[in-house]
């Protein structure tokens, strides 16, 4: 009985994130959407597919290995997003598509590169990024947990992307939700250490830090001392990344 009640969870789990890859797909990439672009390995791996295919890559294998239903969403994946680039050349994109992925997937060097390449490929179209984001997220949990490495490359590439810290994990969150919701055990990790404290800290002692970053960072202060816009910016940031772990951090506690 428990391996039927496995198999069924597992199953509609799939089909859950593969319909969120199918909305997102039929956003942003319609069919023969690219047509006319040249088709070569050269020119499919410097697109914006390509280079979004490369990070999936990074993410598919960040713990170690490409999970049995992460290898079957990018296959639909590729399934579909081969056609943006018209009905005659769809199986040698998907070919195309596959190769980079397969020779991505073991280098670690380059996700700075290729993110910031995404950026600038994106470069006005914030929501389609944050799209991209989410489904690079939706792949990291579809074995059903967030391990620390997919969190922290997911993290990396958020900054190139220029997503920040408080939307990424409010999609994360979204994520989690799915598995009881509750926050994965890296993300309560670095909330503690986001407040400079530890699990055996009582919640008192916790509060106190608590309000002394937000002292620290909180950006109505940060004006009246003369900071810089761009300084003002980082520190709204910084505030809501210490709200956001504070609120881990109770809810853990309580």
């Amino acid at each position: 009985m428990s391996t039927i009640i496995t198999f069924l969870f597992l199953f509609f789990l799939f089909r859950w994130f593969y319909n969120s890859y199918k909305r997102f797909q039929r956003q942003y990439y319609t069919q023969g959407q690219f047509q006319g672009t040249a088709v070569n390995h050269q020119a499919v791996a410097n697109s914006e597919l390509g280079v979004f295919v490369a990070l999936i890559a990074k993410v598919a294998k960040a713990d170690g290995h490409v999970h049995e239903l992460e290898a079957e969403l990018i296959s639909n994946m590729f399934k579909d997003i081969s056609k943006a680039f018209g009905e005659s050349h769809k199986e040698q994109v998907r070919g195309i598509l596959k190769e980079i992925f397969n020779q991505e997937k073991d280098i670690v060097k380059n996700v700075d590169t290729l993110a910031s390449k995404l950026q600038a490929l994106t470069r006005g179209d914030k929501q389609k990024r944050i799209m991209m984001l989410s489904f690079l997220i939706n792949l990291a949990y579809i074995d059903g947990e967030l391990s620390h490495s997919e969190e922290n490359l997911i993290l990396k590439i958020a900054a190139f992307l220029e997503i920040s810290h408080s939307e990424v994990e409010s999609i994360m969150q979204r994520f989690a939700a799915a598995f009881g919701g509750n926050a994965s055990q890296s993300s309560v990790s670095d909330a503690y250490k986001v407040l400079g404290a530890s699990r055996e800290d009582e919640l008192s002692v916790i509060k106190k830090k608590y309000r002394a970053l937000v002292k620290k960072y909180h950006p109505d202060i940060m004006k009246a001392k003369g900071a810089s816009e761009e300084y003002i910016k980082d520190a709204t940031i910084k505030v809501q990344e210490i709200n956001t772990a504070y609120e881990m951090v109770k809810k853990e506690k309580a």
